[in-house]
C-alpha cells in the first residue's frame, strides 16, 4: 500500500535542517514567540502577497480570532460552505453568529456566487470562503459580491497555500487570509498552528492582542481574549520546510 502522505519520509529528507533548528530552539530557552516565529510571520505573509502576518496555535484559531477580530457576534449571519471541515462553521458558531450555507458550483466544489449574492440578507456581516483542495474560489465575483453588500471577506486558506488565483496568492484578496499548519497540509507543523495573514493594519492588530490573553503588556488585558500563540519549535520546523514548499 502506497501511503496518500508519508510524514517520515518528507522528516527524513530535511533530516539534518529540520534537527539543527529544533535544537537552537532548545538551546536558546525561548519556546512561545520569538524571533523563530516572527521571522516565520514575515516570511509566510510575503509568501502570501501580505503585509502582516499573525502566528496562532491552529488553523481553526486563525479562523475564530479573525471572525473576533471583526466583531462577529450574536444576531450577525456568515456566509460560508457546506463542503469543508467543519472548523469553517464551528468559528462561526462559537462566536455567536449563525453559519449559513450557500450552494457550491458542481465543478469545483468552491463556493457557486451566485448562490452567495441570493443568500444575502440584513444580517449577513461577511462571507467566510474556502479554496478547497488547493483550489482557489473564483474571487473576482466572491469579492465583487462582498463589496456590492459591504460584507467581509475572510479566506480559509488551510489547504491552499502556495496556490494562486490569476497570478496572485490565495489569502490576499479578502479582509484576511486563514492557514493551517497540520501536519498533514502543503506546510505542515509537527503539531498544530496556523497564522493569518492580512494587508490590514488595524486587523493584524486586534488579531496580535486576541492571541495574547487579550494585552500585549503582561498582566494588562485590553479585552477578553485568547491563549493562541504559534509556539517557537513549530515555527522553527515551518521556517525550514516553507524553503521547499514550491518544490
Amino acid at each position: 500500500m502506497i501511503p496518500i502522505l508519508d510524514l517520515q519520509k518528507q522528516y527524513l529528507s530535511l533530516k539534518d535542517e529540520i534537527d539543527a533548528a529544533i535544537q537552537e530552539v532548545l538551546h536558546g530557552g525561548q519556546f512561545i514567540l520569538g524571533p523563530a516565529v516572527t521571522k516565520l510571520e514575515e516570511r509566510v505573509a510575503a509568501y502570501c502577497g501580505c503585509r502582516y502576518g499573525i502566528g496562532v496555535a491552529s488553523g481553526t484559531d486563525a479562523l475564530r480570532l479573525t471572525l473576533t477580530a471583526l466583531e462577529v457576534g450574536p444576531g450577525d449571519e456568515v456566509i460560508t460552505t457546506p463542503f469543508s471541515f467543519i472548523a469553517t462553521a464551528n468559528t462561526i458558531s462559537h462566536c455567536g453568529a449563525e453559519p449559513v450555507f450557500a450552494d457550491i458550483d458542481p465543478r469545483t466544489y468552491n463556493l457557486d456566487p451566485t448562490a452567495v449574492e441570493a443568500a444575502v440578507t440584513p444580517r449577513t456581516k461577511g462571507l467566510v470562503v474556502v479554496h478547497l483542495y488547493g483550489q482557489p474560489c473564483d474571487m473576482e465575483t466572491l469579492t465583487a459580491v462582498a463589496r456590492r453588500h459591504g460584507l467581509f471577506v475572510v479566506e480559509d486558506s488551510a489547504q491552499a497555500i502556495g496556490a494562486t488565483y490569476r497570478r496572485q496568492p490565495v489569502g490576499s484578496f479578502g479582509d484576511a487570509g486563514c492557514v493551517s499548519f497540520f501536519p498533514s497540509k502543503n506546510l505542515g507543523a509537527y503539531g498544530d498552528g496556523g497564522m493569518v495573514v492580512t494587508n490590514n493594519a488595524v486587523l493584524a492588530d486586534k488579531i496580535d492582542v486576541l492571541r495574547r490573553q487579550g494585552g500585549k503588556k503582561k498582566y494588562y488585558h485590553e479585552v477578553l481574549g485568547f491563549n493562541s500563540r504559534l509556539d517557537t519549535l513549530q515555527a522553527a520546523v515551518l521556517n525550514v520546510k516553507l524553503a521547499y514548499l514550491d518544490g
